[in-house]
């Protein structure tokens, strides 16, 4: 293996990288397109700017950041600053909308707090004739996510969750998914190096981490259609509160599903 890899994981270790060697070898194919295991070595140029991202790695900047898009279910996403990284965990709540829609005909979706979209791509993707409206508030977002959505049939809002509820019509949706913010107090005051990157606003759930699961379960209920779901992905020690949260305010057939890591990762809840 050549020199210029072996110094570029030792680098990035040494900075308390995780997954060090799987970063290098990422950062170095996206500067050669070459396979590291495999390369005699880089140009000038390529140690020059390899060097750069280097340096932007060390810092604790996330790899999606650095490397501008990042991959989810079986598609890409552009990503960087001001957007919340595309995570696998959130795979799984995409796949659990995904199968409580089939058979259902031309299901109309939101995906609140959409961020880069990843939620509502990933439906419009695997469900025929979903008709999907991805909202996000942040003007840091907003670029990514319409870039992210730009021909794909996607459409988007730029809207205050905490408000938009007022404008949707009743029992109008099949399905309403979201991400939120959902770190409490204590863990945004703790977070890892990288996620320090990403934006508060994505990140921040209140003091116990549960506003915005208090105005889905609330002030949401009135646009789904009788039977419609509301599919929300959850902190690993946030299902009790949540399923709490849809028995208090009614909503039918809570349940949690683990995400691949074995972690409680969606709530669904159903509107009778």
């Amino acid at each position: 293996m050549n020199a210029a890899f072996q110094a570029l994981c030792a680098r990035l270790s040494a900075a308390g990288v995780p997954g060090a060697r799987f970063d290098a070898a990422e950062l170095y194919r996206f500067v050669t397109r070459r396979d590291p295991r495999l390369d005699d070595g880089l140009t000038e140029a390529e140690a020059a700017r390899l060097a750069a991202l280097a340096d932007r790695r060390a810092a604790r900047e996330p790899l999606q950041y650095i490397l501008g898009e990042w991959d989810f279910m079986d598609f890409s996403l552009k990503v960087g600053p001001g957007v919340l990284c595309p995570r696998a965990d959130s795979e799984v709540v995409c796949e659990t909308a995904i199968e409580l829609l089939q058979g259902v005909p031309s299901p109309r979706v939101y995906d609140l707090c959409a961020g880069t979209g990843c939620l509502g791509l990933g439906i419009a993707r695997h469900v025929p004739g979903a008709d999907v409206t991805c909202v996000e508030k942040s003007p840091d977002a907003w670029p990514y996510l319409t870039a992210n959505t730009a021909d794909s049939g996607v459409r988007t809002m730029q809207a205050d969750v905490f408000t938009y509820y007022k404008l949707l019509s009743e029992e109008y949706a099949d399905l309403i998914i979201s991400n939120p913010p959902y770190l409490t107090g204590p863990e945004m005051g703790a977070l890892m190096p990288e996620t320090a990157h990403e934006p508060a606003m994505a990140l921040d759930g209140g003091a116990d981490g549960l506003d915005f699961y208090r105005l889905l379960t609330t002030r949401y209920k009135a646009a789904l259609r009788p039977g419609g779901w509301l599919v929300m992905e959850i902190g690993y020690a946030q299902a009790a509160d949540v399923l709490a949260l849809g028995e208090t305010h009614g909503w039918a057939n809570g349940s949690c599903r683990k995400d691949y890591g074995g972690n409680d990762r969606v709530v669904l809840l159903q509107k009778n």
